[in-house]
């Protein structure tokens, strides 16, 4: 059986189930389905239209725009690699994964996959430079599953051609778009490096989001993930550093009938916003335009610009509390909520009150290696960024027991959402709000990664 018939089998479980479920956030579990190698791609170029599985073990290229169509399935095995060779130049020299079907990718642990580009081009100095297009999925595409994958260094210009309702010509794309209302988009254990705009843009759909690392996303703007309207889910345990604008900006902009509603909660954040050069824009957490949700347990350190809700932001229907705010400059304590918004400090928020107090103790990262203090004033081109304030290498984000941060989260007042299909290979694991802030739990459940993407793990 090949693999879109399992995962037609698998949609339908996860549709029955639900409709027999007595409570939204019910947990549901769907059994693992196994992996068919369905039509093995053998070729290492891939051109056109493409469609099966790509093998353990192998490494393909594309330098031409690839497609998958409506109906098909492109899929990753565990330690397979698709090598994107491009320039960033134009168009056509930095192509896309264009994706009208499903794309799966099922890294592991340990055999993790890559989208990337040539290994000699895999450094710092790509930051930016958008070498390949990025993986645009059409309206009516299926659903995109990304488990331990390394993806980095998209961002080429788009042409006419692309989706006037995400890019016009000449925009910088990103990583990876996805626009399907009613599709499942999940993303766990991965990275997203050096992108030129957005990391992640999901303009629509159901989402589950967990225990990502972004580094480095956006050269002059753009955010690591950005969520409009009709986006529903579960946003955690992620490790943002050095995005140009927001870590997070969740907004219900982009009209439609379902209203963004994006429950975030547990993660780290730090080094972001210093390349935006609009004011009161560029830092950890931004919900504006009608969006909706709850935020709680997230630790914010050394950040431009902090918690952030506009005068539009549905905050009748958001809640938010027991943040970890931390700055080593006092012109980033003063905006931990934002001058601009209507946010305002609640009843757990933990805070630095002058600069370097409340250190949130972690197992292995000098919140102090970049000194706010030294720079004169913000927004900072990227060429006057240090690569460790954009990126890490051989961190330990996890909270030492004297640590501030530590049993100080809201464990109890919501569970995730789980708007996607859970457990399983291509189902998602959602995991709930922790006693511990931030990313890095003390019970393990968070996120896995201790090195940068272009690092070893």
């Amino acid at each position: 059986m090949y693999i879109k018939n399992y995962l037609w089998l698998f949609a339908t479980a996860f549709f029955l189930v639900t409709q027999t479920a007595c409570h939204k956030e019910e947990e549901v579990n769907i059994s693992p389905a196994e992996i068919s190698a369905g039509n093995p791609i053998t070729s290492d170029s891939l051109t056109g239209t493409v469609k099966g599985t790509l093998l353990t073990g192998k490494t393909y290229y594309f330098s031409s725009n690839i497609t998958i169509n409506q109906g098909d399935t492109l899929l990753m095995q565990p330690g397979s690699r698709l090598i994107a060779i491009g320039d960033g130049l134009t168009t056509q020299t930095s192509p896309q994964i264009t994706c009208n079907g499903s794309f799966i990718s099922l890294g592991t642990s340990t055999s993790q996959n890559y989208i990337t580009v040539m290994d000699n081009l895999r450094d710092t100095s790509s930051i930016g430079k958008g070498l390949w297009g990025g993986i645009q999925c059409g309206e009516n595409s299926g659903d995109v599953v990304i488990k331990w994958t390394h993806m980095e260094f998209a961002g080429g210009p788009a042409d006419a051609s692309a989706d006037p309702n995400v890019f016009a010509a000449g925009d910088p794309r990103n990583l990876l778009s996805y626009t399907n209302v009613d599709g499942n988009f999940i993303l766990e254990d991965s990275w997203i490096y050096g992108t030129t705009d957005d990391g992640m843009r999901i303009l629509h759909g159901h989402v589950s989001i967990m225990r990502n690392t972004f580094e480095a996303c956006g050269k002059a703007g753009g955010e690591a993930l950005n969520l409009k309207n009709g986006c529903v889910g579960d946003v955690a345990y992620n490790l943002v550093i050095g995005a140009a604008t927001n870590a997070f900006k969740i907004s219900n902009s982009g009209g439609g009938a379902v209203q963004t509603k994006v429950y975030l909660y547990n993660n780290t954040m730090m080094n972001n916003g210093f390349r935006q050069l609009k004011s009161g824009r560029g830092g950890s957490i931004d919900y504006e335009k009608g969006a909706q949700g709850k935020i709680y347990n997230n630790i914010i350190v050394n950040n431009r610009f902090g918690m952030r809700f506009t005068p539009d932001a549905d905050m009748v229907n958001s809640t938010y509390n027991n943040q970890f705010f931390y700055g080593n400059d006092p012109r980033l304590i003063a905006q931990f909520y934002t001058s601009d918004g209507t946010g305002k400090p609640q009843s757990n928020d933990i805070m630095s009150t002058t600069a370097g107090t409340n250190n949130p103790q972690f197992g292995g990262f000098d919140v102090n290696a970049v000194d706010y203090t030294s720079y004169a004033k913000f927004p900072l081109d990227i060429s006057q960024m240090p690569a460790k304030m954009v990126t890490a290498m051989n961190y330990d984000f996890s909270l030492l027991s004297s640590s501030p941060a530590s049993r100080k989260g809201e464990a109890d007042l919501f569970k995730a959402q789980r708007t996607v299909p859970q457990g399983g290979l291509y189902g998602a694991n959602t995991v709930d709000p922790n006693v511990d802030m931030g990313a890095y739990p003390s019970d393990g459940t968070g996120n896995k990664h201790f090195n940068t993407s272009l690092g070893s793990n």
